[in-house]
């Protein structure tokens, strides 16, 4: 343990080194840029356990999402390359259970809302020595939700580039609006949704990720995942309603923090030339009593050189956290309490696939055009929700 935090430590002081030494002997070198990103993507679901309504009620949801990634490419010496990647994404959603938030209104702002987030990255790799080391800032806003990110990462390749450890750390602090249902707020609040109607609450996660990757034959490729997640703060979302045995009604109330461990394991299998067999398994615990386990499949098939299909399959399986139940079950006796249902013991299903096109010549003949892929995804889950998304992803060089 103590050689790996020294070695991290080597790695940043490695990455803030080149980047002195950048500064001052390779002033004339410039960014080129490699690769332009765009994806577009129309997100509809349906169900009836929306929490907003304590578990009962619409949970129709539409959300139209667009984001734009950019990658810059600078080629130092020393073996050194630097990439700097900036995107913005821009969500506009509309929500039936948010409205529910003050259910005398016909639409109020609860109703809809935009979502902005940009993010800008930085990473040096090191050629000679298979260091990879980077920084990532992040930030979101919403109307009653604002989120700040950072984070730090460093990789080692091995000689043979068959072997590579890598360590993410990322920390994001979080503060949103202490928004009640209607009927639960003081007089003065109740004819009002602006800026100044509500407190703003913290709630901050820490995470660790650990990945150890290995290419085990010409076939086989593994690799094995663990992360560590903290959370504190406001964890409940208050105007979720719950409504107890006795007829009375309150908030949604939860623990002020969470500790969360996923760990899983990645197993790509080529199949030939033209076939990849990528599976994916994961296992998750946490301190509020929640486990699951995700099994994925997914069998990329190359039609021919510029061509692919990529049909998908994912289960998956959880416990109910300890403080859920259902709609009028709650005891007045309980501490905490939530009657949503995505904290219920459920399972869910989610078939899909892609299809990725190529050209040599660009995509409609177009040059810089580089790739187009289509993708499409239908969702399944126990408790009645069923949702679909249709995805557009673009790749200009």
């Amino acid at each position: 343990m103590k050689k790996l935090t020294l070695a991290i430590i080597a790695a940043f002081i490695n990455l803030f080194g080149a980047y002195a030494q950048d500064e001052s002997e390779y002033k004339d070198r410039k960014l080129s840029l490699q690769e332009v990103n765009f994806v577009s993507s129309y997100y509809h679901q349906e169900g009836n356990n929306a929490a907003v309504t304590g578990g009962i009620g619409t949970e129709k949801l539409t959300d139209f999402a667009n984001q734009l990634d950019i990658k810059l490419l600078r080629n130092g010496k020393k073996d050194r390359s630097h990439v700097i990647t900036a995107s913005v994404g821009i969500d506009n959603y509309t929500s039936a259970s948010s409205d529910k938030i003050d259910p005398s209104t016909i639409s109020s702002a609860s109703a809809g809302d935009t979502r902005v987030y940009p993010k800008l990255g930085w990473t040096v790799h090191n050629e000679k020595t298979g260091w990879t080391t980077g920084a990532i800032a992040a930030f979101s806003m919403e109307f009653d939700y604002q989120s700040s990110g950072l984070g730090l990462s460093a990789s080692k390749l091995s000689a043979d580039k068959n072997k590579e450890l890598s360590l993410n750390l990322m920390g994001y602090f979080d503060r949103w609006k202490e928004i009640l249902p209607i009927e639960l707020r003081p007089p003065s609040l109740r004819a009002r949704e602006t800026d100044d109607a509500f407190n703003w609450a913290p709630r901050n996660s820490l995470s660790a990720s650990l990945v150890y990757s290995q290419v085990m034959n010409r076939k086989l490729h593994v690799a094995l995942l663990a992360d560590a997640v903290y959370q504190s703060g406001l964890l409940g979302t208050r105007f979720h309603r719950v409504y107890f045995s006795d007829g009375t009604l309150q908030a949604e109330n939860l623990p002020g923090s969470r500790f969360k461990v996923p760990v899983g394991i990645r197993v790509n299998y080529f199949m030939g030339n033209r076939v990849i067999l990528r599976s994916f398994f994961r296992y998750y615990t946490d301190n509020w009593g929640l486990k699951s386990y995700t099994a994925d499949i997914e069998l990329p098939v190359k039609i021919n050189p510029y061509l692919s299909v990529s049909p998908h399959y994912r289960y998956y399986d959880q416990s109910a956290v300890k403080y859920f139940a259902p709609y009028g079950l709650h005891s007045s006796s309980d501490v905490f309490y939530t009657s949503d249902y995505d904290l219920s013991k459920l399972n869910s299903q989610f078939i899909g696939g892609s299809i990725r096109w190529a050209p040599e010549n660009g995509v409609f003949g177009i040059k810089n055009f580089a790739v187009l892929e289509l993708r499409y995804g239908h969702y399944i889950r126990s408790t009645g929700l069923r949702s679909d998304i249709i995805t557009a992803a673009m790749k200009f060089k």
